[in-house]
């Protein structure tokens, strides 16, 4: 058997598969396609996380595009973060090229251009469904991560909300944690020292600083009512393929406080609303997670440990993610240790430390027989990548350089006018983009603190009249007292002793 056929005997083998699947593309050795060497994704497993990475325009965003799109084609609903703003071409179907046409056969897979159902969603003021979530439903230990704040610092954070509880104060808005704090250490000092004891001013202070450092970032936009509920996130439409949900964030790329205080949110809000299910035919969820640097590069230990435990539990809830970056060393080893697919589109070694950097990759994927990886990786052309994934018992697929498929939707970004086409056709714009501002912490402890202004302007008024009244007023007129003074009385006294001589 020559190298050729053992080559496709054992891709044919490794990527066999029983239940249903997707199929990126097709097996490449030397450089040539193998076609119908299929390379088949098990749904089973698409809940075993998963990372795309390679140099800027390689191919990264359309692998992306293909495996969302094939997701939704399979009744599975899609979460994408889109910091580039060139996803949303998914809701339209692909123009056709005869490039197109010529990778497709060359994989053996008929093109079909179709677009899919779409929803886009903002953080910010930009069009599509707002995206809000409550500071209460943060609760302290989350927002403390946040925040990046002391053991000493979390303690208070956690006695504002117990407070908080304990007074029926809803915590909405950053305006009402802040309104809280202020208080704890101003108007309300004496009743929280009674209740919780002593609050220091300087912790209380460095708090509130770092609450208006995440304000700058744009995050009193995100902190408020109506919140999301997540379970909006898994709709199907009437033809049975589930919604592409896509958050537009291209003017938060500069403010990567705000993009992880709402991806560990949302990620924390889905962990626990969706029930445990363990191992299961197909995932409920897939998220993935573009530019997923911005999230890891200023973490905290803290807020890294939070998000590894996340993605090590997340899987049972039977929700997949998938991180979007430049090199996998851009994501922490633990956590990469816990994606099963890997898709790795071509690096660049223009440096040492590029080179070193491709040498460490290459020792993240199974060893062949077929490829010396550290040379594939520099090699690869736009649209390929090499491909390692998990077969339906768990087992690690056989590495692939793999001719990818082409998307079947637009491969560019929608026009104003069909963004406004979406955005009136959503079923939740109507449900979310109306901003609530009822009665909360802030209004409670603002009228709390007037009502007792008034009480004491009116007992300093009561007490002012009732020293002025001479009614029962035992307080010496002025005049009355200068007049009987002991020194005016000597220096009359003395003036008459001067006339009578």
């Amino acid at each position: 058997m020559g190298n050729k056929e053992r080559f496709i005997e054992h891709i044919d083998q490794g990527y066999a598969t029983k239940g249903d699947f997707i199929t990126v593309g097709a097996g490449m050795l030397d450089g040539k396609t193998m076609t119908n060497a299929f390379i088949k994704i098990p749904l089973k497993t698409m809940n075993r996380h998963g990372l795309i990475a390679g140099a800027t325009g390689t191919g990264k965003t359309k692998t992306l595009q293909v495996l969302a799109e094939n997701l939704s084609d399979k009744g599975i609903p899609v979460l994408l973060m889109d910091l580039k703003g060139d996803l949303s071409g998914i809701a339209q179907p692909s123009p056709g090229h005869p490039k197109i046409d010529e990778r497709q056969e060359k994989i053996g897979l008929p093109f079909e251009a179709k677009g899919f159902p779409v929803e886009i969603m903002s953080l910010s003021e930009q069009d599509g469904v707002r995206l809000r979530a409550t500071v209460s439903e943060f609760g302290p230990v989350l927002l403390s991560r946040i925040l990046d704040l002391s053991v000493t610092q979390e303690g208070i954070v956690a006695v504002i909300f117990k407070y908080c509880d304990d007074h029926k104060m809803p915590l909405l808005d950053l305006k009402d944690f802040k309104k809280v704090l202020q208080y704890a250490t101003g108007e309300g000092k004496e009743e929280f020292r009674k209740e919780y004891g002593r609050i220091s001013t300087s912790s209380t202070g460095t708090i509130l600083r770092k609450i208006i450092e995440l304000e700058q970032q744009g995050a009193d936009l995100f902190f408020g009512e109506k919140s999301f509920d997540v379970e909006d996130l898994v709709r199907i439409d009437e033809n049975g393929r589930g919604y592409v949900n896509i958050i537009r964030l291209t003017d938060i790329q500069d403010r990567p406080k705000l993009f992880s205080t709402f991806m560990l949110s949302l990620l924390a809000e889905i962990y626990s609303t969706f029930p445990e299910q363990g191992d299961s035919d197909r995932p409920e969820l897939v998220l993935f997670i573009d530019e997923a640097h911005l999230i890891f590069d200023n973490a905290s230990k803290a807020l890294l440990d939070q998000i590894e435990n996340i993605v090590k539990l997340i899987r049972s809830k039977r929700i997949g993610l998938y991180f979007v970056t430049q090199n996998p060393t851009d994501v922490p080893d633990d956590v990469l240790a816990q994606l099963g697919l890997k898709v790795q589109h071509a690096l660049r070694a223009f440096t040492a430390k590029d080179r070193k950097a491709i040498k460490l990759t290459a020792q993240n994927y199974p060893i062949t027989e077929f490829y010396e990886t550290a040379e594939v990786l520099t090699s690869l052309g736009t649209g390929e990548a090499l491909v390692s994934a998990l077969d339906e018992k768990g087992r690690p697929t056989p590495l692939a350089a793999t001719m990818m498929r082409a998307p079947m939707s637009r491969m560019d970004i929608l026009s104003d006018l069909e963004i406004k086409d979406v955005l009136g056709k959503s079923k939740l714009m109507e449900k979310y983009n109306e901003e609530i501002d009822r009665e909360s912490a802030y209004e409670i402890l603002t009228e709390k603190i007037e009502r007792a202004e008034k009480e004491a302007q009116k007992e300093e008024e009561k007490s002012t009249s009732h020293r002025s009244s001479g009614r029962g007023s035992t307080r010496m007129n002025p005049v009355v007292k200068v007049l009987t003074s002991a020194t005016f009385i000597r220096g009359v006294l003395g003036v008459l002793k001067k006339v009578i001589r």
